[in-house]
Order: structure tokens, then sequence, then C-alpha cells
């Protein structure tokens, strides 16, 4: 039985554009990422660290790292116990190359229990027992993924081999008993299917107890700032109704980072962030939240969240949800056809953003696009951190939609997105008014989207009453984009890699 549900849980999530004084390299990888589990543990207090193999090459011997190189800490702090290490899996219906590398990361856990009982005891807690299994669409996968390893690992145990010899006498006992599945619920429709899913996984699997994590960057990307923050709202509602249906403890999780864009989540704005997603339990602490503010900065933050108690959600009626699909059904085709046309010029400038982390690329064969009707986006920090590159904040990307809500519509959403006006001053910062000029001499950019995007600041101007570039750092950060486009008309390709990663470190992230 677990001692507590984390509040905080450190991510693998490259937007950090500074990179780490204990990194040996600029991309953190191999034994960097087993030091990184540990000082996130002992040195910021974040409660638990995802381990990340959906997309990227994982050290599966974690566990045995952590606890033969740092025994003084984990002999006081247990593995499972104080601290959680939960892995993140590649979903094996949609990742086909990676479907053993799932195979593989579920039988690593049953040899980290071996490992901590070795170093703890027998009656030791398994240090890993739960697993995110990214893009969950219906409860069939988490159900499956739970019932994969009762079988397929867990109950092979009692193999006979050859006359009375079993599997078990060979490999010892298998443990833990069962592991708990987290499923991450990423796209629109799920996300609205959201009651059905987890209802349905709480029966199949008899659970007294069940964590969910909402995806915040990919909705964002996929349907605009707005949209996916109104989402989010939908969804930790639709659980908080399910959990008292059920007479189940349902604990979400939100996947922020730091920008607006993809949940505005800094040591500066955790007040801010608390109250927005007021219902969510755990909240991700991603790499530009650890390593682009002064260490104590991050560890008084992260003191702040791990102290809080979590608020209950804004409960919203099924009159009030139909609309806010209104309201999204507005704003996604305004969002959705800029995008398309500025997805040549992203592409460019995704490519020149720096990496922070060995991941594979999700593309083709090898996995999985992010794709949006008929463009293929580059991944989430990349995305956003072309758009802020080439001075255009994706916070404000179809934002004059606004303008066709009716007065029912627009109360609501003022009245559940809090932070709205927060989360568009602070992305209009950096903004700049000479890009579109820039982009249209590089690329074949419509007359009529032109003029959309332009009409799209000129409206946070105007209606909302926000002032771009106010600071010394955010004018710089305009000067820098600009040089940027310039520098990609005359093909100055390492001069522009250099500005990006500037214009990163003033903004504290890379995307």
């Amino acid at each position: 039985m677990r001692k507590f549900i984390p509040r905080t849980m450190a991510t693998q999530h490259p937007d950090n554009a500074v990179v780490p004084k204990w990194s040996k390299w600029e991309i953190i990888q191999g034994d960097d990422e087993v030091y990184e589990a540990y000082y996130n543990y002992s040195k910021l207090d974040i409660k638990e660290v995802m381990w990340d193999s959906e997309g990227k090459d994982v050290d599966l011997h974690v566990t045995r790292k952590l606890l033969e190189r740092f025994p003084d800490f984990f002999s006081k702090s247990k593995l499972g116990e104080d601290y959680y290490l939960t892995y993140r899996l590649p979903n094996p219906l949609i990742e086909g190359a990676d479907r053993k590398v799932f195979m593989e990361t579920i039988e690593s856990i049953t040899t980290a229990c071996d490992v901590s009982k070795a170093f703890y005891g027998d009656d030791s807690p398994c240090p890993i027992f739960e697993v995110i299994i990214p893009m969950t669409t219906s409860h069939k996968l988490p159900v499956a993924v739970s019932l994969y390893y009762e079988k397929a690992v867990k109950n092979r145990q009692d193999i006979e081999l050859i006359n009375g010899l079993r599997v078990k006498d060979l490999v010892g006992h298998i443990y833990p008993e069962k592991i708990e599945v987290i499923p991450l619920i990423e796209d629109m429709e799920s996300i609205l299917n959201i009651r059905e899913i987890v209802g349905k996984t709480i029966d199949m699997l008899n659970l007294d107890y069940i964590r969910v994590f909402i995806a915040r960057s990919d909705p964002a990307m996929n349907y605009g700032l707005i949209p996916a923050v109104l989402l989010a709202k939908i969804a930790i509602s639709e659980l908080f109704a399910l959990s008292c249906e059920e007479g189940k403890d349902i604990y979400p999780i939100i996947g922020v980072g730091s920008l607006p864009f993809r949940g505005g989540l800094t040591p500066l704005s955790v007040e801010d962030n608390l109250r927005e997603y007021s219902g969510f339990y755990t909240f991700t602490i991603q790499s530009a939240f650890r390593y682009d503010y002064s260490e104590d900065t991050v560890i008084q933050a992260v003191r702040k969240i791990n102290q809080s108690t979590p608020g209950k959600p804004k409960v919203i009626d099924k009159s009030d949800i139909e609309v806010l699909l209104r309201i999204i059904n507005k704003l996604v085709p305004e969002y959705q056809l800029r995008i398309e046309a500025l997805s040549y010029q992203l592409s460019l400038v995704a490519e020149l953003i720096p990496r922070r982390r060995a991941r594979k690329l999700h593309v083709g064969l090898f996995g999985y696009p992010r794709s949006m009707g008929k463009i293929r986006l580059p991944r989430a920090i990349p995305f956003v951190g072309s758009m802020y590159s080439i001075g255009l904040p994706p916070e404000i990307i179809g934002i004059s939609a606004l303008d066709r809500l009716s007065e029912e519509e627009y109360s609501l959403l003022k009245e559940l997105y809090v932070n709205l006006e927060q989360d568009l001053a602070r992305a209009f910062q950096y903004y700049s008014p000479n890009t579109l000029q820039y982009i249209t001499k590089i690329i074949q950019l419509p007359d009529d989207v032109y003029r959309k995007i332009l009409i799209d600041y000129k409206y946070v101007e105007e209606k909302i009453k926000l002032k771009e570039n106010e600071g010394f750092e955010e004018k710089k950060h305009t000067v820098l984009s600009e040089l940027l486009l310039l520098c990609l008309k005359e093909k100055r390709i390492e001069e522009a890699k250099k500005y990006i990663e500037e214009m990163a470190i003033l903004r504290k992230s890379l995307g």
C-alpha cells in the first residue's frame, strides 16, 4: 500500500534552455539521467520521477544504479515508499517498432523489485509498481497492460518446465503481484470520453483508486491554447463526478510545461497554476522549471507545491459543457488554418532547436507523428520553440475568433480560464511586429492567412488591451527573432542556431 500520492513529478521533457551544471554533455543522457533522478529526489525534493521509455532509449537498470551509487540517501528515504519511480511506456498499439521496448520495460520492473529487496530486505515495497501508458483512447489499453503483466509476466512463474521444475525455481518469485496503470489521455475525443474510459478501467480491474494523466501540450499544439485549457477543465470536472458516482478515489495528473501554451508552470507561477488547475493532484515539474531558474528558487517552488492541498475542481454541468464545446468548435478551425500555412516555416526552425535529450524521432515507420489534418508537426517543444523564435507566440494564433463568441460563451470562458489574460500578456511580450513581413519574404504565406494572423495580434492589442515588449529582455528577444529570420533568408544556419538558443535562455524555456 503506497504511503501517499505525490504532488510533484519530475519528467524528462527536453524543454530546458540551460544545460544543468552536472551534465557532461548538452544532451542529457545515459548515467547523467540516473544522477538527475537522484538530484530531483535529494536536492529538489520532487516526490516522483517519470522514467521515460517512450520515444527514447532508456536505462532499465536505473534502480540498481540509484541504490548502489547513492546508498546513504536511499537507505534513509525508501524508493517506492518515500519517493517514487514511474515508468512511461511506449504505446505498443501505435509505436510498432517499440513493441519489444514495451515488453522489456515491463519485464525490468521485476528485476528492480529483486534489487530493492536485496538492498532493503525481503519485506520492502517494490520501487516501481506504476506505469504510464500514452495516447490512451479506450479502457481496453490500460486493462490490457495490467493483464499483460499479470498473465504474461507474473503468472509465468508457475509454468512447469520439466519434471516439476518451475520457472520460479530458476528465476525466483516474481514481484510485484500486480502493476498499476496510469492512462495518459491526449486527444480531444478521448478527453471528452474520459468518464467512460476511466470508469470502465476501474470496473474491469476492480480498482480502489486510479491515477489519470491529462496532457496539456499536445492538445494545445493540435487545437490551440484556449481549447486545450477548456479540455483540461472538462476532464477534471468529469473525473470528479465519476469519483463521486463510483465512490472511488481518482488522482488526476496534469502535464504542464513552463510557457503558457504548454501549461505555464514555472517556479514563479506556482500559486497561479494551483488555482488554474484546482483539483489536479500531481503536477509535472519539467526540465525548464528545474534548470532555467536558480536552484534556491526551484527548491522553494517545489516545496510550495508539495505542501499545498489539492483544491476542488470547478464542476461543469452538462449544459455548460455544451457551451464550452461551442467555444472550442469556433476556435479550433481558425487556429488550425493558420498553423497549416506556417507549417513549412516551423519545420525549418524546429530542425535548429537545440536537443536536450537523446530522443528518437517519432516519424514514419519508427513511431507516430504529431499530425494535424493534412500536415505533420514537430513534437510539442520544438513546435512551441519555433513559434516563439519567429516572433509569433502560439498562444495568440487564432485568438481573434473570440470575437465570434456570444456573451454567454465569453462569460463562461472568463469564469473557467482564470489566468487567460495573464497568460496572453506573458506570451505577447515575445511578439515581434515585423515578423510576418519577414516570413512572407521567405515563404509563400497566403494573403488571407497573413491578414488573419495580423488580426489576431491586433485583437490582443485593441480588444484585450495588451502591449508587447515592455522590458529589455523582451525587446532583445524581438531583435533576435528578426535576426533569426534574416539568417534563414540568407541560409546562415549556425548563426540562426545561436540566436534560437539566446532567445530560449531569455524566456527561460526552449518551448
